[in-house]
């Protein structure tokens, strides 16, 4: 009897010890971590650094959609020849947090209306920078949320010249891994075949 309990022991410890590291994720969203560790994460909404000046997620994570991941994972590579790395400030966001922001800025150049779902509720957008090699992050046309139309694609006229190269960096990689700009903010672009995946509404919370 004792030996059974041993087999079946060491054979539980195996079966463990085979299963990967957070297995279970969330209604199919992955964390890009898992695949480019070396993505920058700043995540904005898990910090008071926000329009709405304080932290609406309990950690600091990014999750997507598999494919729209594997996406991005290509997008860095791209910009890490180039000497650059990807800066993440907002990736798959529950609707309940679409809902307090839509409170706040009711304008949908800015803000999704929660009755129709942002790209962000269905894990298939995101916002972003573009840091050094240093890991200091590049001059952009505005910062992070500036609802302004200076923040527009359209206003590059009025942007610096170090922006519009950096930005056109960003830009280029982006597109070229199917990522659609919105023409409101420059850091925010869209997956193609967004509309395929239905809104989320999941926590964001440890695993």
């Amino acid at each position: 009897m004792i030996k059974i309990s041993l087999v079946w022991l060491l054979l539980s410890i195996v079966l463990l010890g085979s299963s990967p590291a957070h297995a279970a994720e969330p209604e199919g969203l992955i964390d890009i971590s898992r695949s480019a560790p070396e993505i920058q994460l700043d995540m904005r909404y898990a910090t008071p650094e926000n329009f709405l000046r304080r932290a609406v997620y309990p950690l600091a994570v990014c999750l997507l959609r598999p494919a729209v991941a594997e996406r991005l994972v290509r997008v860095q590579r791209r910009v890490a020849v180039q000497g650059y790395t990807l800066r993440l400030w907002d990736c798959y966001r529950p609707l309940s947090v679409q809902k307090q922001m839509w409170a706040i800025v009711h304008d949908e150049r800015y803000v999704a209306d929660p009755a129709k779902g942002s790209r962000h509720n269905r894990g298939a957008a995101v916002d972003l920078t573009l840091s050094d090699a240093q890991g200091v992050a590049l001059e952009m046309p505005t910062s992070f949320d500036d609802f302004s139309a200076r923040a527009g694609r359209d206003a590059e006229a009025g942007w610096s010249e170090t922006a519009r190269r950096n930005y056109a960096v960003l830009d280029r990689a982006m597109r070229s891994e199917g990522f659609l700009p919105l023409p409101s903010e420059w850091w925010h672009y869209d997956a193609t075949g967004w509309e395929i995946y239905p809104v989320l509404d999941v926590p964001l919370a440890p695993r």
